[in-house]
């Protein structure tokens, strides 16, 4: 078997050389698949007898290509690549990114999962079906630190438990480095300000939590089912948990303008906002690691606000406006 499947893998790899583009010697494509020259000249000729435009060119540079402008079918992917194209095609339908017509997204991921192995499409399912998108934060509010991606591997695992809602057992590592097993009924797969996360219910401390990818690791579908929670949809379920997860500061605000504008400022995930009442007052409630960026975009706002709490954010809010009168009164030079 190993005999017949191995030139088969060397011709799919001649055609991924060639498809990437340009002219290619014959000594550089014999070096890149380990045979000698007139093998690679036999592996040629099998893909123009598929009635694939493989052009000789001839000369001192020359050696072997693609007809210019050829348009070659999907190839074989691996796990990882068909991952990034499918999420990418999912990410721009789903977040409104993509210039193209919907249909369009939908009938490319059709073509892709068509070539990929059953086993790969219906773990691919899972992760589409599971993934969810929060709104992308405004420019106003802190950005989040980069961080590493979650290992492709762990996302599918996890997505087809969501999908299957089937219980996971993980080993997760906490923000204070503390790290141990979980076992989770996991509720949603969102995607928010470039961190993914899983909602649900350990079962250990048989309460709701939160929990980051990239820092559980080692996930295992556990047997049997659990039913779908009652209550709000997982995106709903990640802001809420991070608007009100624990800072150093606890911030509670009352501003005169109603819950859209006051987003745009201060976006789900990072405020509670609460409906204004008659005279048109909303609370707002924050828990911020800093409070620095907070009068800035008090200032932004711009609708009248009072600071119930914390006495040092009234104090810095004084502090800029100070620095604002004090530009407004100075003379240009």
């Amino acid at each position: 078997m190993d005999g017949m499947t191995r030139p088969l893998a060397r011709v799919l790899t001649l055609l991924e050389l060639l498809q990437s583009g340009g002219v290619r010697t014959v000594a550089e494509l014999a070096g890149r698949l380990e045979v000698d020259e007139r093998t690679v000249r036999r592996y040629v000729a099998q893909l123009v007898d598929l009635d694939l435009p493989v052009e000789s060119v001839r000369g001192r540079y020359g050696g072997y290509r693609l007809a210019p402008g050829h348009r070659m079918p999907p190839l074989m992917l691996t796990d990882e690549e068909a991952l990034a194209v499918l999420f990418g095609l999912a990410a721009a339908e789903r977040a409104g990114l993509s210039a193209a017509p919907a249909a369009a997204g939908g009938t490319a991921a059709a073509k892709i999962r068509r070539v990929l192995p059953r086993r790969l499409a219906h773990r691919l399912d899972a992760l589409r079906e599971a993934l969810a998108f929060t709104v992308r934060p405004a420019p106003a509010a802190p950005t989040a630190a980069t961080t590493t991606a979650p290992d492709p591997e762990a996302l599918l695992t996890v997505a087809d438990a969501v999908r299957h809602r089937r219980p996971l057992a993980f080993r997760y590592t906490s923000a204070d480095g503390r790290s141990g097993e979980r076992t989770v009924q996991p509720h949603g797969l969102v995607l928010h300000a470039g961190r993914w996360y899983l909602p649900g219910r350990d079962t250990g401390a048989d309460a709701e939590r939160l929990f980051r990818l990239d820092r559980l690791a080692a996930p295992r579908p556990l047997p049997g089912t659990f039913a779908p929670p009652p209550g709000p949809p997982p995106a709903e379920r990640v802001l809420h948990a991070l608007a009100t997860a624990p800072h150093r500061h606890h911030v509670r605000l009352r501003v005169r303008a109603d819950a859209a504008r006051i987003r745009a400022h201060f976006p789900a995930g990072l405020a509670l906002v609460a409906e204004p009442d008659a005279a048109g007052w909303s609370d707002v409630e924050l828990r911020v690691a800093e409070l620095d960026w907070v009068p800035g975009a008090l200032a932004a706002l711009d609708r009248p606000f009072t600071v119930v709490h914390p006495a040092e954010l009234r104090t810095l809010v004084l502090a800029l406006a100070e620095r604002l009168a004090e530009s407004a009164r100075s003379e240009g030079s």
